[in-house]
């Protein structure tokens, strides 16, 4: 299944998941018999991988989501969407989500005028995320600012483009998302056996 891990070759006719769909070697076009199990663990796997987290991390924001008010699936996915790194992806200053986390590292933004290097930082709604004055020259930020109209920004965000500049409007919600197709009820059974 196509994760967009690779910025703007998944947009494209020479993406790997369009040329060959199964998995490489000898066996790789075989039948597999996939368990409730495996499903599951798939799945988890999708969401951890597509936003770039390792596995204490995501367990971590699980626990904090299913002791939170609300459908824990769907809060699971809005924290990993208010992640900073997450926002510079989606409001089109990175072309994948491991650029945004470097650019972020790297301290090219700042959240209310504050310089913030901290991938995971957990943006609220009203924040400004803006690119620093020394960092608008950057041709890889300006590249990705011009191919931002192919991937299109959420509703939620709001990007001015003269200006480096990007505000969270509110918070997201699960049908504005516009991530891969999760089934994050799956996850919430894997964790709960």
């Amino acid at each position: 299944m196509k994760l967009f891990l690779k910025g703007d070759r998944c947009h494209t006719d020479k993406c790997a998941v369009e040329r060959r769909n199964y998995p490489p070697g000898q066996h790789g076009q075989g039948r597999v018999k996939v368990t409730d199990y495996g499903l599951q663990l798939r799945e988890k796997q999708r969401v951890k991988r597509t936003y770039g987290l390792l596995e204490k991390q995501f367990r971590s924001y699980f626990f904090k989501a299913d002791r939170m008010k609300g459908v824990t699936g769907e809060i699971l996915l809005i924290l990993l969407e208010r992640r900073l790194d997450s926002i510079v992806y989606r409001l089109g200053f990175g072309n994948s989500r491991s650029e945004s986390r470097m650019l972020i590292r790297q301290e090219h933004f700042l959240i209310n005028g504050r310089k913030v290097n901290i991938p995971s930082f957990q943006v609220r709604p009203g924040d400004v995320v803006e690119l620093r004055e020394k960092s608008r020259k950057v041709a890889r930020i300006n590249e990705a600012l011009d191919g931002v109209m192919r991937r299109g920004i959420p509703s939620w965000l709001e990007l001015d483009r003269d200006a480096f500049k990007g505000t969270v409007k509110t918070l997201p919600v699960r049908e504005e998302m516009t991530t891969p197709t999760f089934q994050e009820h799956l996850i919430v059974e894997l964790y709960s056996k």
